[in-house]
């Protein structure tokens, strides 16, 4: 069901969606965290399918701030109520706004953020710089990036280097937590060999590279290079070099990788890219800060060499 409330505040559809909850028996207390989507125009279906996939594994409202086409003094505010089948396991408030509303988005949430539950605060495209410092991310437990969507992905992550503070985190980093796996048992097993160096290969401007490589840099203690090559498949290949000759985790299709070692027959696996929603998911399902993503920003990322194909 999709209710619209032209020209609202954020207290009346605070009473509306009460209403609602008491005439339908929605239980509001089922669910476990509010995420806060700050969206532009054309981010706001992708990023509410997304999130209503999330959903059914985290229960949560959520609530869309997106900018209103309009031009009003005072400010106006456009909303809009998404329950049952067109709201997942949660409950969507898309609340449009004009400036200077939109300027001030911590005073129009507040109203509609859940008693007593975790605030989430995901920026699909265009994130902050200093995300903490975001009025919306100064309110929040976690504050969720994806530099992957910036016009320049690689600068982007620097600049969140820059400014990290624990509970911040980019869905970049989710998208590499299953190579992370296959990796770390690819290396649980003989010959226990040190590794010297690390080569991961992939699409260029994709920050998945990066932060794989700086994982890598860092938990293995040696030089490591991300090598940009043409394409739109992410991650394509990841070499691991060792004395005995390399590991090689080869994904040329995006699809099914395959695992190289010297003495040992190849193996392939499913490996595909994974969805925005998969990755939304990846990062709900912990609360705390990811002490290993501000290990990678603050100690491997400014170590990663970075080439281009061919060069």
């Amino acid at each position: 069901m999709i209710i619209d409330m032209p020209d609202t505040t954020a207290n009346k559809v605070s009473k509306r969606l009460d209403q609602l909850r008491d005439e339908g028996g929605a239980v509001a207390l089922g669910r476990v965290l509010t995420l806060v989507v700050v969206a532009a125009e054309a981010d706001v279906e992708s990023a509410v399918d997304a999130a209503n996939e999330a959903s059914h594994e985290h229960p949560c409202r959520v609530v869309v701030v997106a900018p209103l086409d309009e031009v009003s003094s005072t400010g106006r505010v456009d909303a809009q109520i998404r329950v049952g089948g067109d709201a997942g396991a949660s409950e969507v408030v898309v609340l449009r706004c004009t400036d200077p509303l939109r300027d001030h988005p911590d005073t129009l949430v507040m109203p509609l953020l859940l008693p007593d539950a975790p605030i989430v605060v995901w920026w699909p495209a265009d994130g902050p710089v200093a995300p903490a410092s975001d009025p919306l991310g100064a309110m929040a437990q976690r504050r969720i990036t994806d530099s992957t969507t910036s016009d320049e992905p690689v600068a982007m992550l620097a600049r969140l280097a820059e400014s990290f503070t624990e509970g911040d985190t980019d869905l970049a980093w989710a998208r590499v937590t299953l190579w992370r796996g296959l990796i770390a048992a690819a290396l649980d097993q003989p010959p226990y060999e040190a590794v010297t160096a690390v080569r991961v290969e992939g699409q260029a401007g994709h920050t998945s590279l990066d932060l794989l490589a700086a994982w890598l840099g860092v938990k293995l203690k040696c030089p490591a290079t991300v090598v940009r090559t043409g394409g739109e498949d992410a991650i394509t290949r990841v070499v691991l070099e060792r004395k005995e000759g390399p590991i090689v985790l080869d994904r040329p299709d995006g699809r099914v990788v395959t695992i190289s070692q010297p003495g040992k027959p190849e193996r392939h696996m499913a490996l595909p890219i994974r969805a925005l929603s998969e990755a939304l998911i990846e990062e709900l399902r912990r609360l705390d800060p990811d002490e290993i993503y501000g290990q990678v920003l603050r100690r491997g990322l400014g170590r990663v060499e970075t080439v281009e194909a061919g060069a």
